[in-house]
């Protein structure tokens, strides 16, 4: 509040306002850093995840192809955010070859998948911590330390080097997010996945991976992100992450218990349910199930006359009435896809408001298998 009230300067400037603005970004960044293990100058931040994965992939892709190495190809994975699938088309038709990993059932690519497809003109692999819509966690530091392996063979064939992004945004809450301990050289964090403010995020860099901006003015951001800094987001960005890793194991243990004894319930107690994605290997907070024979967008508003509210699919794609990709992607049919629902817990969520939610749901359910004309076939 005080980078709102009274110390408002532009970051920019050298008179005194200005200068406690700075100071104030350079303490956000400091803090930042130590906390992913990283130095202040890796910290570039951005106005969110979108922005940060476009500037890890288009920024990277292309100071690579400045380096004049043939454009390149890229590795990514099929249910990436579309920020990052988007970006990878764009720079397809930038005349990059991109592969697109399939995942398994469960929505996981493995080790060996990603290695099998690096090329001798690969530059980068972009794969995601955790899925935002059905929560599986990808093996990002089995990954990451081999790429490290393969990079010191390749250095001695003086091979280009493959730099591995991961976007970690909805990970960062609740998984360690040490870059060195998931040996990543790009790393996209989003501050309102953290009960911080929207618009704000950072990437990480690491010294020695170049980019180039895809923003251009003032050069702010060591001159890869122009625009006049957020203050006071970038103060409650670093206050935010501090508060999440603090609470991340304490918090990780308690929603994993509110999250299985939720999806045993609802699977036992709701004909024709079934969980998306790993019932393991998924995020705590992350609750995805199809009900057969729904539309997940009707289910969405009678819950949300009901005072709950969930999703389904991407929230950034609400608009989309198409089948969630990456429900289709695990190879689902078209009915499980259109009848996913996501629930996400979060601080405030107890036993009390799931209770009341698989009460709502049960009965939501059956009146809407009773109106709906998609069948409720088995998968």
């Amino acid at each position: 509040m005080p980078y709102l009230k009274e110390d408002f300067g532009n970051a920019g400037a050298i008179y005194d306002l200005g200068r406690r603005a700075r100071h104030a970004v350079d303490g956000a960044r400091a803090r930042v850093a130590k906390l992913i293990g990283a130095k202040p100058q890796e910290i570039i931040f951005t106005a969110g995840g979108t922005e940060s994965d476009n500037l890890a992939i288009l920024g990277y892709a292309r100071a690579n192809a400045l380096k004049g190495n043939n454009r390149g190809h890229i590795i990514t994975t099929n249910i990436e955010h579309h920020a990052v699938l988007d970006a990878c088309r764009a720079l397809e038709s930038e005349g990059f070859e991109i592969t697109y990993l399939p995942v398994d059932k469960d929505g996981l690519v493995t080790v060996e998948q990603v290695a099998r497809a690096v090329r001798s003109d690969t530059i980068l692999v972009s794969v995601m911590y955790a899925n935002n819509e059905i929560g599986t966690v990808m093996p990002i530091t089995r990954i990451g330390k081999k790429l490290a392996l393969l990079n010191a063979a390749r250095q001695r064939r003086q091979l280009p080097r493959v730099a591995f992004h991961s976007d970690a945004c909805q990970a960062a809450g609740y998984l360690n997010i040490n870059v060195n301990d998931l040996s990543v050289d790009l790393m996209t964090v989003n501050g309102s996945k953290l009960y911080g403010p929207k618009g704000i995020g950072f990437l990480y860099r690491r010294r020695d991976v170049s980019l180039v901006p895809i923003i251009w003015g003032g050069g702010q951001e060591f001159g890869l992100r122009s625009g006049t800094e957020n203050v006071a987001s970038i103060v409650g960005l670093a206050e935010v992450l501090s508060i999440s890793q603090k609470q991340r194991s304490r918090e990780a243990k308690r929603l994993t218990a509110l999250r299985d004894k939720f999806i045993d319930a609802v699977l036992d107690q709701i004909p024709k349910t079934l969980l998306n994605g790993h019932s393991q290997k998924r995020l705590p907070n992350n609750i995805n199930i199809s009900i057969l024979g729904i539309e997940g967008e009707s289910a969405v508003l009678y819950l949300d006359a009901q005072g709950i509210a969930c999703a389904t699919g991407s929230a950034c794609t609400v608009a989309n009435l198409e089948p969630s990709y990456v429900i289709t992607a695990l190879g689902k049919n078209h009915e499980r896809a259109h009848g996913s629902l996501r629930l996400t817990l979060g601080r405030e969520t107890t036993q009390k408001d799931l209770d009341y939610t698989l009460a709502v749901l049960t009965k939501v359910a059956k009146r809407l298998r009773q109106i709906s004309a998609v069948g409720g076939k088995n998968d």
